[in-house]
């Protein structure tokens, strides 16, 4: 092979991999980060407390009862009803869907009290501190409480129902809290590790939106890069191996050295 392919071959390496080895950097780095955590701890698994349950004994009263008022206020189906707690007390959670403009619909969820059938609001603020003082594992200073109603690609707490409390801890790493504030339950816990593990997510994937298409051009186009970095890598080592040249030269066949 004369020396302008070697030169070419040479110069394509070398720019490849100065192009797209700090991505490949970055898929290292945070192949390390996954591969030396702990998924559980990540999700914050070990911060939740199980949710409270109920006796076999307890007296409710028929979910046709908070059916009933629900019917009327226009509601004419119902997808499922769920017995939760919410602070020691038994609350129906009824899930239904309605009809608004151009045929679109909507799930929606109403709580009602379980003992009386009543239909009662969304949780309070005090009810979602009190409520994520309960079911978080570690030390209960409260360090601030945020109501949500919309989020972004970018939020820790996205693709999730909305409204919902954010309640943040001093201890340990910063940890929040999100309840869903209509379905009166706790829906994640996110701390300093997870939102690390996040970051490299994104970087991972290189969906600089949403996180989690890994199907995305951007993607596509660096593994491409990837290969063909390896692959001229591959040639620079052929072109640049004496003893490969000398065979090539030879034929194949074993060239005799003499002194």
């Amino acid at each position: 092979m004369n020396r302008a392919w070697h030169l070419r071959i040479r110069k394509t390496h070398r720019y490849l991999g100065l192009f797209i080895g700090i991505q490949f950097l970055l898929w290292t780095l945070g192949g390390l980060y996954f591969s030396w955590s702990n998924l559980d701890d990540i999700h914050g698994d070990h911060l939740k407390r199980p949710a409270t349950t109920f006796p076999a004994s307890l007296s409710l009263v028929s979910p046709s009862v908070s059916l009933r008022a629900l019917q009327q206020k226009g509601v004419d189906s119902v997808l499922n009803i769920a017995l939760i707690d919410v602070l020691n007390q038994p609350l129906y959670q009824l899930n239904y869907r309605m009809q608004h403009g151009k045929g679109h619909a909507m799930i929606h969820v109403q709580l009602a009290d379980a003992t009386t059938g009543q239909l009662r609001g969304e949780l309070t603020q005090a009810e979602a501190m009190a409520l994520a003082k309960q079911r978080f594992a570690g030390p209960s200073t409260v360090e601030q409480v945020e109501y949500l109603t919309s989020t972004n690609g970018h939020h820790e707490y996205r693709e999730k129902p909305l409204p919902a409390y954010a309640v943040t801890f001093k201890q340990p790493a910063h940890a929040t809290v999100y309840i869903a504030a209509q379905l009166g339950t706790v829906q994640s816990v996110r701390t300093d590790p997870w939102r690390v593990f996040d970051l490299f997510w994104m970087l991972h994937t290189m969906d600089y939106e949403g996180r989690d298409d890994i199907n995305n051009g951007l993607l596509r186009a660096f593994s491409v890069l990837g290969l063909l970095t390896i692959s001229s890598g591959f040639a620079l080592y052929f072109v640049s191996s004496p003893g490969l040249r000398r065979r090539a030269k030879s034929g194949g066949k074993p060239v005799r050295l003499t002194s």
